[in-house]
């Protein structure tokens, strides 16, 4: 198959980029610049010129507290992107889409099921599902899939500024309030990778991936301070004493149990996870 992968420079587009190259299919990777798909000619000629089977739609507007003052530029990308995507591949081509755990409120206290009622609190998560909602509307087969605290040794990411935080100073005052999990981002590339060997024929479906196990950004600094062994002290403290423009869910944990057994996956523990990634980044 000829299968483009769109946000080619973020954090999961590039590792898709690392994990494919022993890869039986041709991939075309594109970043903003090279394949702007908020534009719907170009992804038209893009898709048919290069007869594209399968997208894996990593593009995406991600900064959560400029997209309260780029509502236009998020639904651009988010939303307008995705409609183009779908509209271009029509009925000859399929899709894997990525996107978010920020389109539910975080009002939950138990993981979060692919069924559960969306409901987003900040500008990107109602983009995020808008483009969702694209998707689901077409006639594209494929799947979502869902993803949570992305970081990678690629990019910038809550990882990665960590340990240079680390590295500059003695004490840092971290969120515990807010509770999720972690997903690193060559796990989920690994999956996506496995996903397209997979005959979806008519069907969309929508998955949730993560890594396993539940924790808080303020436990996630701590341990990420321990792997790469840090003299810095994490500190707790509260969301209201850390304002943001855009609110976060207080808790985003989703229920990964239809991806597993559909696809027989083992999900990896998120430490286990942040140990290899820590470890790319040093070496």
């Amino acid at each position: 198959m000829n299968i483009l992968v769109t946000g080619s420079s973020g954090q999961l587009g590039t590792e898709i980029q690392h994990q494919s190259k022993e890869s039986r299919h041709t991939f075309f990777f594109e970043n903003s610049n090279q394949l702007d798909i908020t534009i719907q000619e170009k992804v038209n000629s893009y898709i048919k010129d290069n007869k594209i089977d399968f997208v894996i739609n990593c593009a995406a507007y991600t900064a959560v507290d400029k997209a309260e003052e780029e509502l236009e530029r998020a639904n651009l990308v988010n939303a307008q992107g995705v409609e183009n995507l779908v509209l271009a591949l029509g009925n000859k081509g399929k899709m894997i889409h990525i996107s978010t755990d920020y389109v539910f409120d975080g009002n939950a206290n138990v993981p979060l099921k692919e069924t559960d009622t969306t409901d987003p609190i900040n500008a990107y998560g109602i983009s995020k599902r808008i483009g969702e909602k694209f998707f689901l509307a077409s006639n594209v087969p494929g799947i979502i899939i869902r993803t949570s605290w992305l970081y990678s040794s690629f990019g910038s990411n809550f990882v990665k500024t960590m340990m240079r935080l680390g590295k500059e100073k003695s004490e840092l005052k971290v969120v515990s309030d807010q509770i999720g999990s972690p997903t690193y981002a060559r796990d989920l590339a690994n999956v996506c990778l496995q996903l397209v060997e997979n005959d979806f024929s008519d069907k969309q479906r929508v998955y949730h991936y993560s890594n396993s196990g539940v924790t808080s950004w303020f436990e996630f600094a701590k341990e990420i301070m321990t792997i790469a062994n840090l003299d810095c002290e994490v500190l707790p403290i509260k969301s209201d004493d850390y304002k943001t423009l855009a609110k976060r869910p207080f808790y985003s944990v989703m229920d990964t149990s239809r991806i597993k057994e559909d696809f027989n996956l083992n999900i990896p523990f998120w430490k286990d996870s942040l140990r290899e990634c820590i470890n790319n980044c040093q070496n």
